[in-house]
């Protein structure tokens, strides 16, 4: 084969490879367009991310977040609910566009997705009816073999707890309502979960005698995750994000969801 030959044989060859990762780089977006709807999960119950109102209708920081990129992108919004430990699964086989579930970015996580934010910042706390507990000041004090922890499944959490607190004794659940009932009766010493989430039940719960630590254990980011192959898409929501932090959108919506908590009268 002559050196002309193999110069034309190999350009062909780039451009099939071009217009074949340029086709799968856009699936996502496309769809969108096309079906003028976009598909985001969430658990629906990790509040102030997104909880079930009295009506029905699911609100909460990253709904709101939601709702103003979908308006901004001229599509419908389709809410999926679904257990944590499912979300990152429907998102790599395309059941989903892009996941809002107070989900930390991880490298582990970034290897197989990709990320836009943070948007917020979380930690790991506890919430618990023990004094001694709730007076914790690392995760050395927890970490008894008496202590018996219940947090959510395929969340960071559950790394959190295998990692440092692994002499306890750890029960996994689909969702907070079922951590928060077996605190509440007493099954369980303390529910591992993002301070967010464990501020909000805690106010939740009045009468409950709930104590949390008064620092979080660790800091962590939280952001909207995305498939990994479209290039188009993450750039394009990074944009309105970035809009939306530039209009000051994104720190109104913090105090209204972390800060002020009359939006507590809307939810049981």
């Amino acid at each position: 084969m002559t050196l002309s030959a193999i110069v034309k044989t190999g350009a062909v060859f780039i451009l099939v490879v071009l217009l074949s990762f340029q086709s799968k780089a856009q699936t996502t977006l496309n769809k969108i367009v096309k079906n003028g709807e976009i598909k985001i999960g969430m658990t629906g119950n990790q509040p102030p991310y997104a909880i079930k109102s009295k009506d029905g209708s699911l609100i909460g920081y990253e709904v709101d977040i939601a709702t103003l990129l979908a308006k901004a992108m001229k599509v419908a919004l389709k809410i999926e609910q679904m257990p944590f430990a499912e979300l990152l699964p429907a998102l790599k086989q395309g059941k989903i566009d892009a996941i809002m579930s107070g989900m930390t970015i991880t490298t582990e996580r970034n290897l197989e997705v990709a990320f836009i934010g943070p948007y917020t910042l979380s930690g790991k706390s506890i919430l618990t009816r023990s004094p001694k507990l709730s007076e914790a000041q690392s995760a050395s004090t927890i970490n008894q073999s008496d202590v018996k922890l219940v947090t959510l499944k395929g969340s960071t959490s559950e790394d959190f707890v295998k990692s440092f607190l692994g002499n306890t004794t750890l029960t996994l659940v689909d969702d907070y309502d079922d951590a928060v009932n077996l605190l509440l009766n007493d099954e369980v010493d303390a529910l591992v979960a993002d301070y967010p989430v464990i501020a909000i039940t805690q106010l939740r719960n009045p009468d409950a005698n709930l104590a949390s630590l008064k620092q979080p254990l660790t800091i962590e980011p939280i952001g909207m995750a995305l498939p990994a192959d479209d290039a188009l898409f993450l750039n394009l929501v990074e944009n309105y994000l970035h809009s939306l932090q530039l209009l000051g959108t994104l720190e109104t919506l913090q105090k209204k969801w972390f800060e002020d908590g009359g939006w507590l009268v809307q939810v049981e």
